[in-house]
């Protein structure tokens, strides 16, 4: 199935299931993720994006666009010094990690044959790429339909505006969303995000 037809059903069923998501849902209508279709460039934005605001994210990422004379590519980013990288706002590790992204062998690995929980133990044996990094390759290059990134502090804060009134949850609370969305939690995740932020989310 494709990635437009995967949509397509999955805002059908949320929408039968779940009258909070579809009303999100109706609110953002017609509009969708988009994939970058480059999977470093979804690594190294994953990177960027570690911890910070989507706003934030997207600064920096405009710097290193900049220095890499607006494509971001492995030969590029190890053509450039440590300083260089920071100097575009990435921290100590970001511009360290993004040296390890690009001096690896990873994105060779055959994607289509392995499981979402294989892809996320191979992503995480780069040092720099963790879960929350793998997730957000999974959801933006692979389009992998049922990841829930629940240590995603968006997603978190997005459920708790739009289910419990802003009240803070635990992560049992959490984790019954798992369950209430599957198996298109990825399309769900991606529209709490959009409930939240002016600018879609991008990996």
């Amino acid at each position: 199935m494709n990635v437009i037809d995967q949509w397509r059903i999955a805002i059908e069923r949320l929408s039968e299931t779940d009258s909070i998501m579809k009303q999100i849902i109706e609110t953002y209508n017609g509009e969708k993720m988009k994939l970058r279709g480059v999977a470093f460039e979804t690594l190294a934005r994953s990177i960027v994006g570690q911890q910070i605001s989507v706003k934030a994210a997207d600064s920096v990422w405009k710097r290193l666009e900049t220095l890499c004379q607006n494509k971001i590519e492995k030969e590029k980013i190890l053509s450039l010094s440590h300083d260089k990288l920071r100097s575009a706002g990435l921290s100590n590790q970001k511009a360290m990690y993004l040296r390890n992204i690009a001096e690896s062998d990873i994105l060779e690995t055959k994607w289509d044959i392995i499981s979402d929980e294989k892809a996320i133990e191979q992503l995480c044996t780069i040092k720099g790429i963790g879960v929350w990094t793998a997730e957000m390759f999974l959801i933006f290059h692979l389009a992998r339909p049922n990841i829930l990134p629940l240590a995603d502090i968006g997603l978190i804060r997005g459920i708790e505006i739009n289910y419990y009134g802003g009240d803070k949850i635990n992560k049992n609370q959490l984790q019954t969303f798992r369950k209430k969305w599957s198996p298109w939690c990825t399309v769900a995740t991606w529209y709490l995000w959009r409930s939240l932020d002016p600018i879609p989310v991008e990996y």
